[in-house]
């Protein structure tokens, strides 16, 4: 943003304690700015948007100053952040588009990849590592495929997608529920970093903004708002994943979900949006099928896994006694007939080789490419 004077009122304004984004919208809408929303008179912002909330406008709250001073100082922290607000031009145009789109952004990053095409990818923060891998391998697809792919920098699905892409080589924007100088989790700091230099790093929430429960929600619209479609690779029936579905079918995007075992608790959510009308897919070509945006070569490391994971299907006969459920030892080796030492030495075998997942509880599962 050019003008600090300009900032300065945005920020006053979206600051103010309870006024909320349906009330800051509809002053600024109604008065034509920010500051000619603080130079109104009291007697008209009753009228806009009650007593108590005009009130409020009237007179900044104790920290405003600390906090202002705090959102300059990371604004002017380097030349990869920005401060976009509704109308600029580089304001992203689907989240424009959206229900409910943020009067203010921050990012840190490459700004052109907000206006690019792209997908959302979410899911579990305790995904399975059948789930972790389908994560990477649909976003490297559709990242090589040449979409942007948007998640929510939270562990396990979130986490997982982003990888996906940078290992792709391609963009990917991560959506944060604090403000743009703190990371949650911490243990993503690294991740945060190579998605800034890669990509971009967008949040609503000011510098300083710890990470609140309630504010996950409010980065899930966004994640919805900024994508063409959303896919919901693992969730369980009470997940942000979920929220993030529904905010996207109520934007008119699309939404796919990959479905699972039905024992496992992941796979539920999944279950339900497909039952709600989401569509299953079981390949990132499935998604790429339905979308209208750019379009690249196959992704020849994408194929050769797939051909791999075909091929040790058709000869490997301890992966063909798996299945595609979570399975027990002793199950195995009744399926198998095989001594014990014998089938540990396989699957051991198997796990090096990224085809066989060792899960919680004594439980083996096989791995498919997506």
């Amino acid at each position: 943003m050019g003008c600090d004077d300009d900032f300065t009122a945005w920020f006053r304004l979206l600051e103010t304690p309870g006024l909320g984004r349906e009330s800051a919208r509809r002053l600024v809408a109604a008065c034509g700015s920010p500051a000619a929303v603080l130079g109104t008179p009291l007697a008209t912002l009753r009228e806009l948007v009650g007593p108590a909330r005009a009130a409020a406008l009237q007179q900044p709250p104790p920290d405003f100053e600390a906090r202002l001073t705090a959102a300059r100082q990371w604004l002017q922290g380097g030349d990869d952040r920005h401060v976009l607000t509704l109308g600029q031009p580089a304001y992203p145009p689907l989240l424009l588009q959206a229900p409910d789109p943020a009067l203010l952004l921050y990012v840190q990053g490459d700004l052109a990849c907000l206006s690019a095409a792209a997908v959302a990818i979410v899911g579990s923060r305790h995904a399975s590592p059948q789930g972790l891998d389908h994560a990477r391998q649909f976003a490297a697809r559709l990242a090589e495929a040449g979409w942007v792919v948007v998640s929510g920098l939270a562990q396990g699905i979130d986490a997982a997608a982003h990888e996906g892409a940078l290992k792709a080589g391609a963009r990917t924007i991560a959506v944060m529920g604090t403000g743009p100088d703190l990371t949650y989790p911490s243990r993503h700091r690294a991740l945060a970093r190579r998605i800034a230099g890669q990509g971009a790093l967008v949040t609503e929430f000011a510098p300083g903004t710890p990470p609140l429960p309630e504010n996950f929600p409010r980065r899930n619209r966004l994640i919805a708002g900024l994508t063409q479609g959303t896919l919901v690779v693992e969730a369980a029936l009470r997940s942000g994943s979920l929220i993030t579905a529904r905010l996207a079918n109520e934007a008119g995007r699309d939404v796919w979900a990959v479905p699972g075992s039905v024992h496992a608790e992941q796979a539920r959510g999944c279950h339900a949006l497909i039952k709600q009308g989401a569509m299953l897919v079981e390949s990132p070509e499935d998604v790429l099928d339905t979308l209208v945006g750019p379009a690249a070569p196959p992704a020849q490391a994408t194929l050769a896994l797939e051909s791999r994971d075909a091929d040790a299907a058709t000869h490997d006969p301890l992966l063909s006694a798996l299945g595609d459920d979570p399975v027990t030892l002793d199950a195995l080796l009744a399926r198998t007939g095989w001594p014990t030492s014998e089938l540990s030495a396989r699957l051991l075998e198997l796990e090096l080789d990224g085809l066989v997942a060792r899960l919680p509880g004594g439980l083996f599962q096989r791995r498919h490419a997506a």
